[in-house]
């Protein structure tokens, strides 16, 4: 859940707030082709950042043990999501990929995407959604490792500031296994199609 109690704000606060934002680039709110903007925007915002309203782990805690003893690595690959930087809120358009070495129990693979997407919907800082993800995988399910890789495009890159397109940020946050062995880590990079440092 986020870290700080936001003061709770009304639909019609958030609204005006649209308006006053509108009316400082320069346009008028009320003309015809923005009356509807302001409740449009905020229920986009709603949808974009529902990330507020979730618990990820919850996702996690409901886990299947009739696995017949399997102990190999559970890849998804390629979670595509969307979310928005916390310094300019420009959205950040990228993939996740995410592994784990279960011990004695595994979880149904769209809970894995689902906690993506929950941390995902909130304003992020790329580095600090893989380290969530990760630390909510290796909380709930326990297992003997995790390995997140995120790679995603920053708008506040491309279409702002520096103007640079076709540049895609990659991290990568390893724990347990995947951290302390270096096979079994680059047993997990093959899997997702990184190479050597290159896709």
């Amino acid at each position: 859940m986020s870290e700080h109690k936001p003061t709770e704000v009304t639909r019609e606060q958030a609204e005006e707030a649209v308006r006053t934002l509108l009316r400082w680039a320069g346009e008028n709110p009320s003309r015809e082709g923005l009356l509807d903007t302001p409740r449009r925007v905020v229920k986009a915002y709603r949808d974009w950042f529902s990330g507020y309203q979730i618990d990820p782990g919850e996702y996690l805690r409901r886990t299947f043990e009739e696995v017949a003893g399997y102990d190999e690595m559970v890849v998804l690959r390629d979670i595509e999501f969307e979310s928005h930087c916390e310094h300019h809120m420009a959205p950040i358009i990228g993939r996740a990929h995410v592994g784990y070495l279960p011990t004695h129990r595994v979880v149904g693979i769209s809970k894995l995407a689902r906690v993506v997407d929950a941390y995902a919907r909130r304003f992020q800082v790329q580095e600090k959604m893989t380290a969530e993800i990760a630390r909510c995988i290796q909380e709930n399910l326990q297992p003997a490792g995790v390995a997140v890789v995120v790679d995603a495009s920053h708008e506040c890159m491309t279409t702002r500031g520096v103007h640079k397109r076709g540049v895609s940020m990659v991290t990568s946050q390893m724990l347990g296994a995947f951290r302390d062995d270096a096979r079994t880590r680059a047993e997990f990079l093959d899997f997702i199609g990184i190479h050597g440092g290159r896709r």
